[in-house]
């Protein structure tokens, strides 16, 4: 760990002579690259400077036991640089673990009621209000890409677009099936009811470099929109169904009044899923070898639970439970998203200490 920590040290000294240069900001690819990569390692590189400022105050305080007049002083530096130490050493090693290349991505956030009918729909739209509003807290961008309302005013499916810094790093452990218990407003008995919806969170695919979507396996299929929308939808074919012929991936897109901006919205989607698909089949194979924290990936796999009547969140994964749902559904995921990153770091740490 040292040898690596020393490198990045080095390099950050490279990066900070390379920006200094008179010249360096006339190549502004090479510039905002070379600005990147100092953000990346920086806070590394200051965690290591404290810690071998904190081996410093050791080996002073340990030089200090030989003086008898400095002894009690010296056992209480000690101990304090002891436990600096061990702290630093730690949060070190959480800095090197290797970073998801996702984490600072933009996202597609996709939420579909499951079983439970008309309750499981409104259910959908809880959430989606909890996601917006932790996307506000987070001050990230939200645009609704396509929406299927219910006939009361929840969702069947429901796609949003969220774009901030790391919105992909906190969001990505929302994947899976979410469970509620409560009295649904149509339950006139006042029964307890079990609904489901999924959620599935797709980093946004680079344009350029990630997804290559060959022409000739698609089928684009235009149609008048069924929604909502005015005279105008209804009489102009201007929504898409892109279907990926190899996959069988379907995507539908008819918020937009214009053609073109809802098959190139769809197309955004299409290529995350394919991305997300990518990276599904690439995790079932690291699976094979150790179980992630995010499970098998499957959609339908039940990852949470919402019980409105004990007003608790149960997080299966992690066995979190928090008492607090209604700070939770106005969007108060940071403890949760807090713990799920922990416990994701504690795996790698220990996937690494059984290579070691």
């Amino acid at each position: 760990m040292h040898s690596k920590l020393a490198q990045l040290a080095k390099r950050m000294t490279e990066i900070d002579a390379l920006l200094s240069r008179e010249d360096a900001a006339r190549d502004m690819n090479r510039f905002r690259a070379l600005g990147q990569e100092r953000a990346e390692i920086e806070p590394v590189v200051a965690g290591f400077h404290e810690y071998n400022r904190a081996q410093a105050d050791l080996l002073a305080a340990q030089e200090m036991l030989a003086d008898p007049d400095l002894k009690a002083l010296a056992e209480e530096e000690i101990h304090a640089a002891a436990s600096r130490i061990e702290t630093l050493e730690g949060e070190l090693q959480r800095l090197l673990l290797p970073k998801d290349p996702n984490d600072e991505r933009n996202v597609y956030l996709e939420i579909r009621a499951g079983t439970g009918g008309e309750e499981s729909a409104l259910f959908a739209a809880d959430l989606l209000r909890m996601y917006l509003r932790y996307a506000e807290r987070n001050r990230w961008k939200t645009e609704i890409i396509s929406e299927s309302p219910s006939d009361l005013g929840g969702y069947k499916e429901v796609i949003v677009r969220i774009e901030g810094a790391g919105a992909y790093s906190k969001l990505k452990f929302e994947s899976g099936g979410h469970r509620v218990q409560r009295v649904p407003e149509t339950e006139a008995q006042g029964r307890i009811h079990t609904s489901a919806c999924t959620v599935a969170v797709l980093p946004e695919a680079d344009e350029i470099d990630d997804v290559k979507i060959d022409p000739a396996e698609l089928r684009i299929d235009v149609f008048r929109a069924s929604g909502a929308g005015g005279q105008h939808v209804n009489k102009t074919e201007s929504a898409v169904r892109l279907t990926h012929l190899p996959t069988g991936i379907v995507v539908e897109c008819q918020d937009d009044r214009s053609q073109h901006k809802n098959r190139e919205r769809a197309m955004k989607v299409l290529a995350a899923r394919l991305k997300d698909k990518q990276v599904q089949e690439a995790q079932a194979k690291e699976a094979s070898t150790r179980k992630s924290l995010i499970g098998s990936g499957d959609r339908s796999e039940r990852i949470r639970t919402y019980n409105f009547p004990q007003g608790r969140v149960t997080d299966h994964r992690i066995n979190l439970t928090l008492y607090k749902i209604d700070q939770i559904m106005d969007g108060d995921l940071s403890e949760l998203t807090a713990a799920l990153t922990a416990e994701h770091q504690a795996e790698q740490l220990a996937a690494l200490a059984e290579v070691a």
